[in-house]
């Protein structure tokens, strides 16, 4: 695998399909964590990392060894805890095996397991579950979702996004990450209504036409979005940085950082967006204690 246009079109939507099995299998990790004590420690840039993040990892990136042997894969742990990435030139694997922990630590339900495939800077096959939600998303050439039934994906369906309501948008929003770089961009937009949601999920929600539009203008990781970007994308929508081109991935640097971005279900959105060249400083966020009773 060398890039996009080297993988075709079936294959790209058998490994969406192999990632989806692989993201539920994790989530019956952090499904079990759920329900009861999560040990949990602060990582250098404040963040939480729980005994949940490491096992669906390790879980992780041992199944995609073996079903893509030779394929380097970047995972959020892994990458943080100082492993070096080994990004190759072209093809790699981005995992976040637990995306929203905060609001998995506080008992809340919309968290996610994010694992894509970067060819040429780009998605082009993901995976995204939200086991608290029992739901599924995956996409190759196009998008699909399914209920978790069993800890595996159900009978699928195709998703697509919605065009923009004439009654105004629906915008989805961090419970626990807001700016006011973010507010500002949807100020200049005709939203009726906005609502919080954890993790990733909100790109699953605008892939299956149940939201429009995420700004986010404060510090996300490359693991945090590309699931979510390709997910939309293949959906019919588009994920935008400063000036309305895509992000690249494999571009963040050592660090993994994005900037600035917007996940939209109508594309003809795009040109009516102000993103900031930067993004805004991290929010200040509440300390965690050492597990959650």
């Amino acid at each position: 695998m060398t890039g996009a246009a080297t993988i075709s079109g079936p294959e790209r939507e058998r490994i969406a399909a192999v990632l989806a099995e692989i993201a539920c299998a994790a989530g019956e990790i952090l499904r079990r964590y759920h329900r009861g004590p999560c040990p949990h420690a602060l990582k250098a840039d404040g963040s939480p990392s729980s005994a949940a993040d490491v096992e669906a990892e390790d879980l992780i990136v041992a199944a995609l060894a073996g079903q893509f042997p030779g394929i380097a894969v970047v995972a959020e742990e892994r990458a943080q805890g100082g492993e070096p990435a080994g990004r190759p030139a072209e093809t790699f694997f981005l995992v976040d095996p637990l995306d929203g922990t905060r609001d998995f630590l506080a008992g809340t339900p919309d968290y996610s397991v994010n694992i894509a495939l970067v060819a040429g800077e780009r998605p082009v096959a993901a995976a995204l579950a939200a086991p608290g939600l029992g739901r599924v998303w995956w996409a190759g050439p196009r998008a699909l979702e399914a209920p978790v039934l069993e800890g595996r994906p159900g009978a699928a369906r195709p998703v697509h996004v919605r065009a923009a309501p004439e009654a105004g948008l629906l915008a989805l929003g961090s419970r626990r990450h807001g700016d006011a770089a973010s507010d500002l961009c949807l100020a200049a937009l005709p939203v009726l209504e906005t609502r919080q949601v954890g993790s990733a999920v909100k790109f699953g929600l605008i892939a299956a036409g149940e939201a429009d539009i995420y700004v986010r203008c404060g510090p996300t990781m490359a693991w945090d979005t590309a699931a979510g970007d390709h997910l939309v994308a293949a959906a019919g929508g588009c994920v935008v940085v400063p000036g309305g081109g895509p992000i690249r991935y494999g571009r963040q640097g050592s660090d993994h950082r994005n900037g600035p971005f917007a996940a939209l279900g109508d594309p003809t959105l795009a040109p009516r967006l102000a993103l900031p060249a930067r993004a805004a400083g991290p929010a200040a966020v509440p300390q965690l204690s050492a597990a959650r009773p």
